[in-house]
């Protein structure tokens, strides 16, 4: 084995293409490697890695974990949609519904709400900033002891409301003098923008008929929602 020992070594022609070997020979470089070496970017085929693990960093932006994957724009995502915003709310008393007052249930005790955005005062939701999307919205009501009506005209109406306006309802007519309980449950999907308002009402109709009262034990008057896609 032949060695020599230089300091530098160079193209015949400075600025020029310095090779070391040839066409299938095997180059080895002993020692630690100095500083200097500039970085590829070109020229590696994917096949020439045969060994080791590819950090998840030199694949894409985001954290890697086993909730997530890889985007074709080379950033990391949780497989699937959060389904948030998402909140469920209830009565935390009775309530008494006026005749023929389209009325707000008072929801006031959250069981969860991911993104703050159940207004407790104001009995409403809000689409936040930046989650504009279609969202799923579902309820449940019990009126206690309702006293019949035998007019055909007497109804109780469960109603889901956007920007204070009627998108879905659940109506049922009471042609009977028996008193006894109504339930009534209602659902919606909506097609929302940020700022758009969502609540949740009561109205009973009928000459004559008096209050109303919303039951709150055993959970039975409810309202829920969460963001399906955008």
């Amino acid at each position: 084995m032949s060695e020599i020992k230089v300091d530098t070594i160079g193209p015949r022609v400075d600025n020029g293409t310095l090779t070391i070997g040839a066409s299938g020979d095997t180059v080895n470089i002993a020692g630690t490697a100095g500083t200097g070496f500039p970085t590829p970017t070109t020229g590696i085929a994917a096949s020439a890695i045969t060994t080791g693990t590819m950090a998840t960093a030199r694949l894409g932006s985001g954290t890697a974990s086993s909730s997530t994957f890889l985007r074709g724009d080379q950033t990391y995502a949780i497989a699937g949609e959060l389904n948030t915003p998402s909140f469920g709310v209830r009565l935390s008393s009775d309530q008494t519904v006026a005749n023929q007052t389209a009325t707000k249930l008072a929801l006031a005790t959250e069981d969860w709400d991911t993104n703050s955005a159940w207004d407790a005062s104001n009995y409403s939701f809000t689409v936040p900033n930046g989650e504009a999307g279609k969202y799923w919205f579902g309820g449940h009501v019990r009126i206690l002891q309702i006293a019949g009506h035998d007019s055909t005209n007497y109804f109780s109406q469960l109603q889901i409301r956007k920007n204070n306006s009627t998108r879905a309802e659940h109506r049922i007519y009471d042609y009977s003098s028996t008193v006894k309980d109504l339930d009534l449950q209602v659902f919606k999907v909506m097609d929302l923008g940020v700022g758009d308002n969502i609540d949740f009402r009561v109205y009973h109709n009928g000459s004559g008929q008096s209050n109303q009262n919303i039951a709150s034990s055993l959970s039975s008057t409810y309202f829920a929602g969460f963001k399906v896609t955008t």
